[in-house]
């Protein structure tokens, strides 16, 4: 969490990182892919069962439906790239940029934000499954349907990172075992 807060909380004045620090954020809390960001248009925001703005579309490697509440960081994202001039061609959510630039420029933000990681941006959908979502208590259930995962097990592997959510659940348990 403290890594996701000083990239976000980091301020980049190179337009490329700016974008570069949006679509890895956008991601930690969408839990979507490089292909799906890349691909995500207008069309795919909906209103949802909730009456609040949901993207809908579809994973990119599997043509699994997904359909993902937009948290408010989320929502802020998309509302500053509404009218970016690489954008209104296109359709698209957001400007364009290769996997492997990404990447790249991944690398240069973790140097900035002094995080000894190879940041990916593979990394922001395992920081949507473990740090954003079921360290916060979010049933595994909903995590690996958000994720688009079709075998509950895909999911599972995200929860072995999460001791700190282990130990929460463990202490709880304990206080229930101290009232009996």
């Amino acid at each position: 969490m403290d890594e996701l807060q000083t990239i976000e909380q980091k301020q980049f004045t190179i337009e490329r990182l700016h974008l570069i620090k949006d679509l890895f954020v956008f991601s930690c809390y969408t839990g979507l892919s490089y292909g799906d960001v890349m691909n995500l248009t207008k069309d795919n925001i909906c209103i949802g069962i909730d009456d609040k703005k949901w993207i809908s579309s579809y994973r990119q490697k599997t043509n699994i439906p997904v359909r993902i509440p937009l948290l408010p960081k989320a929502l802020e994202i998309i509302n500053g790239y509404k009218d970016h001039p690489n954008t209104f061609a296109t359709k698209r959510i957001f400007p364009s940029i290769s996997n492997q630039k990404l990447n790249s420029y991944l690398k240069e933000i973790a140097d900035v934000c002094h995080i000894n990681k190879n940041l990916t941006f593979h990394i922001a959908r395992h920081t949507f499954a473990t740090t954003v979502m079921l360290s916060n208590g979010v049933p595994m259930e909903t995590v690996s349907k958000l994720l688009g995962h079709t075998k509950l097990s895909t999911t599972q592997i995200y929860a072995r990172v999460v001791e700190g959510k282990i130990s929460g659940d463990m202490q709880r348990l304990e206080g229930v075992f101290k009232k009996e």
